[in-house]
C-alpha cells in the first residue's frame, strides 16, 4: 500500500515564496504522475499543477507564471515551487499520485497568504 505526504506549507506574506513537497513512499514516480490540487475554504477542490511520468507539465492557466511543478532525481519526491504568492493563494494543498493501478491523496498542507 503506498501514501504521499506532503509538507512545506506555512504562513507566508504577499509576494513571498514557498516550496512544497509530496513525499511518496510504496511506489516511486517513475510509476506515477503526481498533480497538485488545492482548496480554500467555502470553496471547491481546484487544480493547480502536473508532471507526467515523463516530465511532461501542466498548469492551471492563472498560475504557470508563479508556480513550478517538477520532481526529483531519486523519483520519489515531487515538489511546487510557489513564488509571488497572494492572499487568493491561501488554501490547504493536496498532492494527488495517479499510477496504473492506484491513485493516493494526501492529507494536504497548509498555505496561508496574510501580511
Amino acid at each position: 500500500q503506498g501514501q504521499v505526504k506532503e509538507s512545506g506549507g506555512g504562513l507566508v506574506q504577499p509576494g513571498g515564496s514557498l516550496r512544497l513537497s509530496c513525499a511518496a513512499s510504496g511506489f516511486t514516480f517513475n510509476d506515477a504522475a503526481v498533480a497538485w490540487h488545492r482548496q480554500a475554504p467555502g470553496k471547491e477542490r481546484e487544480f493547480v499543477a502536473a508532471i507526467s511520468e515523463f516530465g511532461v507539465t501542466r498548469y492551471a492557466d492563472s498560475l504557470e507564471d508563479r508556480f513550478t511543478v517538477s520532481v526529483d532525481d531519486a523519483r520519489t519526491t515531487a515538489y511546487l515551487q510557489m513564488n509571488l504568492l497572494q492572499h487568493d493563494d491561501t488554501a490547504m494543498y493536496y498532492c494527488y499520485a495517479v499510477g496504473v493501478t492506484f491513485n493516493y491523496w494526501g492529507q494536504g498542507t497548509q498555505v496561508t497568504v496574510s501580511s
